[in-house]
């Protein structure tokens, strides 16, 4: 039996493999890559990739920029650079399957631009662990906490390099002073809401290493318009 599940995204431009019961990635990675500016030739590297899904999308829309996602799962890894190879992307993409821990900027040539990281959202001790090792990973700080995260974010950026992440609204205030504690400045928040008129769940937050004090607070990114759709504006998140 086949133990993936094949999808296809933006308008059949990416095609991603995923394991049936293993960790399925969630909007939260659309949302994030969306919220991510790359410029041409920057280095990107995300850090926790999974099955590679949001290299794959800012490599869609930023064809000129290098890409490095780090996965210290290994059947994750090896899924991540099956999916780089389907879609053509060898050249634009390397899978590193390391703990993020150990990664230097000599593995990816130098001080990077851009880091990204949709991270685990618990502390290893709240809520109930998922008994499948691939989801309790990417939800509890099993492998990696917040700070070890953004000690390494800082690690391997350069100077004025930035670092985006999407995190639980209710632990905003660890995120802001681990960020700061590693000299990585938050520049711009975003509240993301289920619905109109509800709390917010989670923030999308960009920082930038050495950067100067001031924080840009963007509107609210609402993510269903009923029950059932979601607004225009996450629609077209999904779009080319």
């Amino acid at each position: 039996m086949n133990r993936y599940t094949a999808d296809t995204f933006f308008n059949g431009r990416i095609k991603v493999k995923q394991d049936k019961s293993g960790y399925r990635f969630s909007i939260d990675a659309v949302l994030l890559a969306d919220f991510v500016r790359a410029r041409p030739k920057n280095t990107v590297v995300d850090l926790g990739t999974g099955c590679g899904i949001i290299p794959l999308i800012l490599a869609l829309r930023n064809p000129e920029a290098r890409f490095f996602g780090v996965e210290i799962q290994p059947t994750l890894a090896e899924l991540a650079e099956k999916n780089v190879r389907d879609n053509l992307l060898k050249e634009k993409i390397k899978i590193i399957n390391k703990d993020m821990r150990s990664i230097t900027v000599e593995m990816t040539s130098g001080p990077v631009d851009l880091v990204v990281s949709n991270p685990p959202y618990r502390k290893i001790l709240s809520g109930r662990v998922n008994p499948c090792l691939q989801r309790a990973v990417a939800r509890h700080e099993i492998k990696i906490n917040l700070t070890e995260l953004l000690n390494t974010a800082g690690r391997i950026l350069r100077t004025a390099g930035k670092f985006f992440t999407i995190y639980p609204a209710e632990r905003t205030i660890d995120l802001i002073a681990g960020m700061r504690e590693t000299g990585i400045e938050p520049k711009r928040i975003r509240s993301i809401h289920s619905a109109q008129g509800t709390e917010a769940r989670l923030v999308l937050m960009e920082g930038v290493k050495g950067g100067r004090s001031g924080v840009n607070i963007d509107k609210p990114l609402i993510i269903y318009k009923n029950k059932a759709d979601y607004t225009d504006e996450v629609e077209k998140m999904f779009c080319p």
